[in-house]
């Protein structure tokens, strides 16, 4: 079965020489390779939290099952949740989780809940990260609708990035749509803080 690609996103690796057409301050944020959770708690002037939408054992979307090397047809389990700070829709996550990674300890990332995802990566001194993707998401895109679902005010584009994700080196997909809310401002991305 032929899987549909116009509906998903064109993710790219932004080099300095891609016009990919994001501004500075956006690419701050989207390339920053440290914990995007660590960084969200210190720009919330109150709570942040994380609010799961969705949690469950489906198939991913073609780009999704290439990025991680295996079958389009293979069943995932997936989790969608938006990061929130001060009651406000700052990113909507979508993670990617293949069968094979799902084993021994690594089994409780089905089971995070409203537990943050990115403090278990950050914590764990033997993840490592591919290089990072950028993508502009449209409207029509599933991935840029299940993002500005709960916005009164709906942009007519937003950006996003993704990486793989290795724990015991089994992957993992993380993608991060960045929503208008985020306000792209804050430290420089060369920063090496991380969680």
């Amino acid at each position: 079965m032929v899987m549909k690609t116009s509906r998903e996103p064109r993710w790219q690796i932004h080099t300095p020489f891609s016009r990919c057409g994001a501004t500075d301050e956006q690419l701050d944020w989207l390339l920053d390779p440290s914990s995007l959770t660590r960084r969200l708690q210190q720009t919330c002037s109150g709570q942040f939290r994380v609010v799961p939408v969705n949690q469950q054992w489906q198939r991913p979307q073609l780009n999704e099952a290439q990025a991680l090397g295996i079958r389009p047809h293979e069943r995932c389990f997936i989790r969608e949740v938006h990061l929130m700070c001060d009651d406000r829709h700052r990113v909507f996550a979508r993670t990617v989780i293949p069968v094979s990674t799902l084993t021994g300890n690594r089994r409780r990332l089905s089971r995070l809940g409203k537990k943050s995802l990115g403090a278990v990566l950050f914590a764990d001194p033997g993840m490592q990260r591919s290089y990072i993707e950028v993508a502009r998401l449209k409207t029509g895109q599933t991935l840029f609708e299940a993002a500005v679902a709960p916005l009164s005010k709906r942009p007519s584009e937003v950006w996003g990035r993704r990486s793989v994700f290795f724990l015991d080196k089994k992957p993992l997909l993380v993608s991060e749509i960045f929503l208008p809310e985020i306000g792209y401002g804050g430290r420089h991305r060369n920063s090496n803080h991380s969680e």
